[in-house]
């Protein structure tokens, strides 16, 4: 059959074999955020034969992201394109027999359950604790399998869950870390780090898509410094569990009555405004009417504001918009009401 050509390789892996193949043929796999790790992951699942991958980010490729987000080229940095259309169009030509769905959209708890239910597993490509939390309570109220990995510095973990059979992130990391943590901007990364992480992700992912036993530990490495331990974390359920044991999902609680959502990404210079009600914004109108207030630069996904020399608006389609050039939250605001209204 030509089209278990292609996998020829794989399938003389015997844990895999012909079987495995026809299993990952017909499967699904969600990779939240496509920067170094999603790249990373979604390559490897692709070349794999994952039968259809969707693929969700809310940014742009910027010439920063090139010295370890691997699928992207100095032609997506100069065209502003997001990282999900970019990487589609990298994974197309790599197996165009997968259906790779681009979703460019920031996850939140109003849209995590639309974008991540009915996959059969969920890989984390992201960097920030609040979308794992989130993803955690999707996975556990879902009953999907999930692969967690991390990457900074020169360190990275990862860990495979599974609802009902391993403790959950929220067994794990029973609250959401104090202030904003370490992040690629804010301390730098090494990419061969993100590689190794990601690698690791995708073969977890892998397995569970074949039915084989997943790694039991959360491992950790430091790869400048030759450091690594495995913490065997198959007995760490958390008997008073908040979501795996009382099925109380804490981030999927849309009692919360702010309307819009102002977070600062940490070591970015910038400020995420994210609105609760999602409208589909007409660019090209909108372009029309901010030309006359500054540079506008735009693609069918984007437009690039820049009002004056210190501060850029990128607004996306469904209303989101990243302010470059602050961390003042009230300044972001004045700018967003100022230009955009509300």
């Amino acid at each position: 059959m030509k089209e278990m050509e292609r996998y020829s390789r794989q399938i003389l892996f015997q844990p895999i074999g012909s079987g495995g193949q026809e299993k990952l043929l017909k499967s699904s796999a969600v990779i939240v955020g496509m920067g170094a790790l999603g790249t990373v992951i979604s390559n490897h699942l692709v070349r794999s034969g994952v039968g259809h991958v969707r693929i969700i980010d809310r940014d742009l490729v910027e010439l920063s992201n090139l010295q370890r987000q691997t699928l992207y080229d100095e032609d997506d940095a100069c065209e502003n394109l997001p990282k999900v259309i970019a990487a589609e169009k990298k994974l197309e030509k790599i197996n165009s027999e997968v259906k790779v769905e681009p979703i460019i959209a920031d996850l939140t708890l109003d849209n995590a359950e639309d974008l991540l239910a009915g996959f059969d597993v969920i890989v984390d490509g992201t960097d920030n604790f609040m979308a794992r939390y989130l993803i955690n309570d999707v996975a556990v109220k879902h009953g999907i399998p999930w692969v967690y990995g991390g990457a900074v510095s020169s360190r990275g973990m990862f860990a495979a869950i599974k609802p009902g059979e391993t403790p959950c992130y929220r067994c794990l990391f029973p609250s959401v870390p104090a202030g904003l943590g370490e992040t690629c901007d804010s301390i730098g990364v090494l990419s061969p780090i993100t590689d190794i992480i990601g690698s690791f992700e995708a073969v977890e992912a892998i397995k569970l898509l074949v039915g084989a036993e997943s790694n039991p530990n959360l491992e950790q490495m430091d790869i400048w410094y030759n450091s690594f331990l495995q913490m065997d974390i198959s007995q760490g359920r958390n008997s008073e569990c908040p979501a795996c044991v009382h099925h109380n999902y804490e981030f999927l609680d849309r009692s919360s009555e702010q309307q819009i959502n102002y977070a600062s990404l940490c070591g970015r210079n910038t400020i995420q405004i994210n609105p609760r009600q999602k409208t589909k914004q007409d660019l090209e109108k909108l372009a029309a009417r901010l030309k006359n207030n500054g540079e506008v630069k735009g693609n069918p996904f984007l437009l690039r504001f820049m009002p004056d020399e210190e501060i850029t608006m990128v607004i996306f389609q469904d209303g989101r918009v990243l302010v470059h050039g602050t961390n003042d939250t009230v300044k972001a605001k004045s700018y967003y009401a100022r230009y955009l209204g509300s």
